[in-house]
């Protein structure tokens, strides 16, 4: 019958550090990527954050455009209901203005 602690901590330590050593042997073997692979990388790294800012412009853009619709619309409502609001003009102011308007015509003539 095996012992109850089978690996020791020595061994499992050991083949801790085995893998660690074949790991890093693995990557040195690995072929590292000469310098025109390396511009190629770094201009489609370029192109996709240039997209990608553009594509964020585009949305900021938007939202912009979206919230200057809104307050326009509000801004509408808030005169309409002013207006709706305001007292009615009494008749002599009404005929007072309307005289203005027909002297103003006169006189452009």
């Amino acid at each position: 019958m095996r012992g109850f602690k089978e690996p020791s901590f020595q061994d499992r330590a050991a083949a801790s550090s085995r893998a660690k050593d074949k790991a890093l042997e693995k990557m040195k073997a690995a072929p590292q990527p000469d310098a025109a692979e390396l511009a190629e990388r770094l201009e489609r790294r370029a192109k996709r954050e240039a997209l990608a800012a553009e594509k964020s412009e585009k949305a900021r853009q938007l939202r912009e455009e979206k919230q200057r619709l809104l307050e326009e619309k509000r801004a509408e409502a808030l005169r309409k209901s002013e207006k709706a609001d305001a007292p009615k003009k009494s008749e002599a102011e009404q005929k007072a203005a309307r005289d203005a308007r027909y002297a103003a015509r006169k006189s452009r003539k």
